[in-house]
């Protein structure tokens, strides 16, 4: 028998730690509702032709690592050559493909290889090559050919070679907005009082979607109910989460599928990481860190425009590897940069933001796996307190669907994606499935993470295999 004692701090312990979790984001989705209202009203009033008629737009170097991408480089680098900036380079990285990659490449854009001397100024593989286009269309396009060293070590050759100001990390088989990058430096030009250093945007789901010649062309909820969750999940974190953290000026992570950043401060801290499955969050986290040292005033903005389409995994065993790695590189640069936990001199990032995903990101799944069990033992034990075990999981589930449901009525008001009723009752319908069916696996998956990384030390990203949006099977598989 447990001493009564016992069961009541337990019972104590899950109902604040639930309660300081689901109002936490709850505050987040008031304060992610405010920022929508205000670049809503915001963006009636911007005229974006000025910054594509200006002469002094700054330059952007477009960074895309590409791995054994022979089915779609064409049509991926087609659709780079499109987008509506005045001054802006495509840099395609091919980080050691083992198919023809850099063979199509060359062959689509007439491409030679050129002398250049590569100033190596953060760490990177080899360069073996740097191809450039005979043709003058095709004069704002760079192909890097080097030794395979994972996408962070392929976006730090892209970084040694950009003339961009800025440049902008993507995956090469994304579908980028083609106003992307007039409204991603918008927060950069707009800056007075501090330094703007990164910038991120809204990434949606492009699965079940009609793609042609690189553009989206039709937006539609996947069939595939896997997809289907995860259009609710980026919903909620990207709408209701960044959104009103970037207001906070508490952003610790921005998408590897979509950034922008200053280059120089990128220099500055060294570049991406290459030790880690995370380097996205971990190059936030860096470059935050390296502006408080210096103690210069710098933000890190947030576009709330989908203006990134990408194919999530639509398989069990593939998007259980892509969480895994999620877990593992949240958790990497959490201890990387354990000295700014609760430290007064990083500001809201260190009091506030990094505690934050200590407690209630990388703790969250831990802590729900721990209060399952120990409901489970004090039933076998005979002791269970059902009256508080029902009204946790009635409040738990209910407030899920609420998040949910005000996650996709943020969507459809602020940004009318999904145009059609039928859409929407799948998306809502899904949402009343997810804490029964999708739930646990993201937390079992989310457990597995720690394990492979406390226990069994895993550092690689493993194999990712997708669809492609020619329906064709294709791999990305970055090696580590």
């Amino acid at each position: 028998m447990i001493p009564d004692i016992i069961v009541r701090i337990f019972e104590y312990f899950f109902l604040f730690y639930t309660i300081s979790i689901f109002s936490t984001y709850f505050l987040l989705a008031i304060g992610s509702a405010r920022e929508l209202i205000k670049d809503h009203n915001q963006a009636k009033n911007t005229n974006f032709d000025s910054i594509l008629a200006s002469p002094f737009a700054p330059m952007i170097s477009v960074i895309a690592p590409a791995f054994n991408e022979s089915l779609s480089i064409v049509e991926n680098i087609k659709a780079l050559l499109v987008l509506y900036y005045p001054s802006f380079e495509i840099i395609v990285v091919n980080d050691g493909s083992h198919d023809n990659t850099l063979e199509k490449a060359i062959e689509a854009f007439d491409l030679e290889k050129v002398p250049y001397v590569v100033d190596y100024k953060i760490p990177c593989k080899e360069i073996r090559g740097i191809y450039k286009s005979k043709k003058r269309a095709f004069s704002n396009l760079t192909i890097i050919d080097k030794y395979n060293g994972g996408k962070a070590d392929a976006l730090n050759s892209g970084v040694n070679i950009a003339k961009g100001e800025y440049f902008i990390s993507i995956d090469v088989d994304s579908i980028i907005d083609p106003y992307a990058l007039q409204k991603m430096i918008k927060p950069f030009l707009e800056a007075t009082d501090r330094k703007v250093i990164a910038t991120g945007g809204v990434i949606g789901i492009a699965n079940s979607c009609k793609i042609a010649d690189g553009q989206l062309i039709e937006i539609d909820v996947p069939t595939n109910l896997w997809a289907r969750f995860q259009v609710i999940e980026y919903t909620r974190a990207f709408l209701m989460g960044r959104m009103a953290w970037s207001r906070l000026d508490g952003l610790l992570l921005i998408s590897g599928a979509l950034g922008l950043f200053d280059k120089e401060v990128a220099i500055g801290c060294g570049g991406y990481l290459t030790t880690t499955v995370g380097e996205d969050m971990e190059l936030v986290v860096r470059m935050r860190t390296y502006m408080s040292k210096k103690k210069l005033k710098y933000k890190v903005a947030y576009v709330p425009d989908p203006l990134c389409w990408t194919e999530v995994p639509s398989n069990l065993k593939v998007l259980g590897r892509q969480r895994n790695r999620w877990t593992r590189g949240s958790i990497d640069t959490l201890f990387i940069h354990w000295n700014i936990f609760l430290n007064p001199k990083y500001g809201f990032m260190g009091l506030v933001s990094h505690p934050f995903w200590v407690f209630f990101e990388w703790l969250a799944p831990i802590v729900e796996t721990t209060g399952i069990l120990y409901f489970i033992i004090i039933a076998i034990l005979g002791q269970p307190n059902w009256p508080f075990f029902f009204v946790m999981l009635l409040f738990v589930y209910f407030f899920s669907i609420m998040f949910s449901t005000y996650a996709i009525l943020y969507d459809l008001l602020a940004y009318h994606r999904y145009k059609q009723k039928r859409m929407i009752i799948k998306l809502v319908l899904t949402a009343w499935l997810e804490p029964f069916l999708f739930h646990p696996l993201v937390v079992y998956w989310a457990l597995r993470g720690n394990f492979d990384f406390f226990i069994r030390r895993k550092k690689t990203w493993g194999n990712m295999t997708r669809e492609g949006f020619n329906n064709k099977k294709k791999k990305g598989i970055q090696k580590k």
